[in-house]
C-alpha cells in the first residue's frame, strides 16, 4: 500500500470507560497494535462467539505490545444496553480489557465511533499498526488462526522512528508539524 493510500484509524469517541484507570486514544497508543473490538451485550454472536475469542487474543498475546480495546457500540435497543446494564454484562462476564462506550452524539441512532469506522454491525474489528493505520477491518468472527497471524504479523514490524499523521486525518494530540516521535516500547507496556 502506498503511504498515500494509508488509511488511519480515526480516534475513538467514547462517553465512558469500564477497567481501565483513565481514557484511553488510538494516538497515546501509537507504536503499540492495537485490537479494536466493537460488540453489544445482547449481540448474540458476540456473546457465543467474538468475545470468547477476544479471551483467548488476550491469553496468546499476553506480554506482548498488543493492547485489546473493546467498544461496546450500541446502534439497535439503546435503553436495554445502557452503561448501567453493561457494567453489570462486564461484571458477569469477568471481563477485564478496556472498554469503551461508543458516544451517541444525538445526531444518530447509530453511535461516532461506528460511524466514523464504517461498521456494518457487531461484532467487528480492526486490527491497528503500530503507526496508527487500520491493518485489517472485519464484520463478523473470523478464524482464530487468521487473527492470530495478522496480529502476530503486526508486532513483527518495527515501531517506526517518527509517526507521520496525513493532513485531515490529524488527532488533536499534540504534534504540531503532523509527525511525532514513537513513543518507546517500555515506556507503554
Amino acid at each position: 500500500m502506498s503511504p498515500s493510500a494509508t488509511l488511519f484509524a480515526p480516534e475513538l469517541a467514547v462517553s465512558e470507560w469500564f477497567n481501565t484507570a483513565h481514557p484511553l486514544t488510538l494516538s497515546d497508543l501509537r507504536g503499540q497494535v492495537v485490537f479494536l473490538h466493537a460488540f453489544q451485550l445482547l449481540c448474540p454472536g458476540c456473546v457465543s462467539e467474538a468475545l470468547p475469542q477476544l479471551r483467548r487474543i488476550e491469553q496468546v498475546f499476553r506480554g506482548t505490545e498488543l493492547r485489546i480495546i473493546g467498544l461496546h457500540t450500541v446502534f439497535e435497543h439503546h435503553d436495554a444496553m445502557a452503561p448501567v446494564t453493561l457494567r453489570a454484562f462486564i461484571h458477569e462476564y469477568r471481563l477485564t480489557t478496556p472498554i469503551g462506550v461508543d458516544l451517541h452524539d444525538g445526531t444518530s441512532d447509530v453511535p461516532v465511533t461506528m460511524r466514523r469506522y464504517g461498521f456494518r454491525g457487531t461484532p467487528s474489528s480492526v486490527l491497528i499498526g503500530r503507526d496508527g493505520s487500520i491493518l485489517h477491518h472485519a464484520f463478523g468472527v473470523e478464524d482464530d488462526i487468521v487473527v492470530g497471524a495478522r496480529i502476530a504479523t503486526a508486532l513483527a514490524s518495527p515501531i517506526p522512528e517518527k509517526l507521520h499523521i496525513p493532513e485531515g486525518n490529524a488527532q488533536p494530540d499534540g504534534c504540531e508539524d503532523g509527525t511525532c516521535a514513537a513513543p518507546s516500547a517500555v515506556a507503554n507496556a
